[in-house]
C-alpha cells in the first residue's frame, strides 16, 4: 500500500488494520444514514458529506495526541467521529437537539467539542486557517509541544486567509499542520478552471514550508505522511503542509445537481475508493478476513441506530435560553 512518494512505511498488524478499516466504514455508514435522514427532513439546513474521503480523517487523527487541536471545515463529520467526539453527540447536533456537541446551535457545519479539542466545523471557506494559526501561536508562546491540525479543501487556496495564514505560520515557525483535502472540485468548479497552479502543495513551498503531495485514497500513505509531518513539527521545524489528493463520491451538498462532472468519472474513482482498496489489500495480506468485515458492519450499524434513537429522543433548547451567549448592547 505504501508508495515511493511517501517513502515511510507504516507497519500494520491485524489489530491496526481492523482499527483503520472500522474507522473508514464507521464514517461511510454514518454519512449514508445522515443522507437518509436528510431526505426524511430529520436533518435540515446544509449537509456536506465526506463519502470517498474517509482515508484522510482515518489516517491523520491517529498521528495526533489528545492534547493537540483540530480545526476542520463544514465537511467535518468524519473528522469529529475519528477524533473521538461521541456519535450520539454528533447525531444529536445534526438534528439540532440540545444534547448535541454544540447544544444544537451549530448543526452539520459547526460541530465543536471541547473535551477532544475539536474546534469546528467552520462554514466559511478557509475560515479555519486563521483560527489554527492563532491556536498554534498560543502554543508556541506557552512553549508547548502541542500541534494544531487544520483541515481545508483546495478551494481555500483561492482565499486571502490561506496565503496570510501560511505566511505568518512560516515567519513565526508555528506548530501547525496544514492539511489540504484536494477533491478536485471546489463546490462545482474544477481545480484547473480556478487555479493557475493546480499543485496546491507548491503554493505552500513558496512560503518556505515543508510540503508534500500524498495519495489521499490510501490510508497507509495518509498516516505515514501525517506521522512524519507531526514529528517534524514537534522537533521545532515549524509548520508542515500535506496535500492529500482525494475525491468525493457524492455531491458537494444535498442541493448540488452535479452538472459539472459525469457519472463515469465518479465510477472510476469509486473503483479505487479508500475502503475497498484497503479492505482488498488487507484481506490479500491475511490481516483481516470477511468475517471481520461482517462484524465491523454489524457493530457500526448498531452504533448508528443507537445514535439516531438518541437524537430522536433529544430535546429542543428552551426558547428562554435562545439569547444565552448572545451579547448585545453591552449586556449578556
Amino acid at each position: 500500500m505504501t508508495t515511493e512518494k511517501t517513502n515511510t512505511k507504516l507497519h500494520l498488524d491485524r489489530s491496526l488494520a481492523l482499527e483503520r478499516l472500522k474507522a473508514m466504514i464507521r464514517i461511510r455508514r454514518f454519512e449514508e444514514k445522515c443522507a437518509e435522514l436528510y431526505t426524511q427532513e430529520k436533518i435540515r439546513g446544509f449537509l456536506h458529506l465526506y463519502v470517498g474521503e474517509e482515508a484522510i480523517a482515518a489516517g491523520v487523527m491517529p498521528a495526533l495526541d489528545a492534547e493537540d487541536a483540530v480545526v476542520a471545515t463544514y465537511r467535518e463529520h468524519g473528522h469529529a467521529l475519528v477524533r473521538g467526539v461521541p456519535m450520539n453527540a454528533v447525531m444529536a447536533e445534526m438534528y439540532g437537539k440540545a444534547e448535541g456537541c454544540s447544544r444544537g446551535r451549530g448543526g452539520s457545519m459547526h460541530l465543536f467539542h471541547e473535551p477532544t479539542r475539536f474546534y469546528g466545523g467552520n462554514a466559511i471557506v478557509g475560515g479555519g486557517l486563521p483560527i489554527a494559526v492563532g491556536l498554534a501561536l498560543a502554543d508556541k508562546m506557552l512553549e508547548s509541544k502541542r500541534v494544531t491540525a487544520c483541515f481545508f479543501g483546495e478551494g481555500a487556496a483561492a482565499e486571502g486567509e490561506f496565503h496570510e495564514s501560511l505566511n505568518l505560520a512560516a515567519l513565526w515557525k508555528l506548530p501547525v499542520l496544514f492539511i489540504c483535502e484536494n477533491n478536485l472540485y471546489a463546490m462545482g468548479t474544477a481545480l484547473a478552471r480556478s487555479e493557475s497552479e493546480t499543485d496546491i502543495h507548491a503554493k505552500a513551498a513558496s512560503y518556505q514550508i515543508q510540503s508534500e503531495s500524498v495519495d489521499g485514497m490510501n490510508v497507509v500513505d495518509v498516516e505515514s505522511a501525517a506521522r512524519r509531518a507531526v514529528a517534524a513539527i514537534r522537533a521545532g521545524q515549524g509548520p508542515y503542509f500535506l496535500e492529500y489528493r482525494t475525491y468525493r463520491f457524492r455531491a458537494h451538498s444535498m442541493f448540488d445537481a452535479q452538472l459539472y462532472r459525469d457519472a463515469q468519472e465518479i465510477k472510476e474513482w469509486e473503483a479505487k475508493g479508500p475502503i475497498v482498496r484497503f479492505q482488498d489489500w488487507a484481506e490479500a495480506a491475511n490481516l483481516i478476513h470477511p468475517d471481520d468485515v461482517e462484524k465491523i458492519e454489524a457493530d457500526v450499524a448498531s452504533e448508528i441506530a443507537a445514535a439516531a434513537a438518541f437524537a430522536e429522543a433529544g430535546t429542543w433548547e428552551p426558547v428562554a435560553d435562545l439569547t444565552r451567549d448572545v451579547i448585545t448592547g453591552g449586556k449578556q
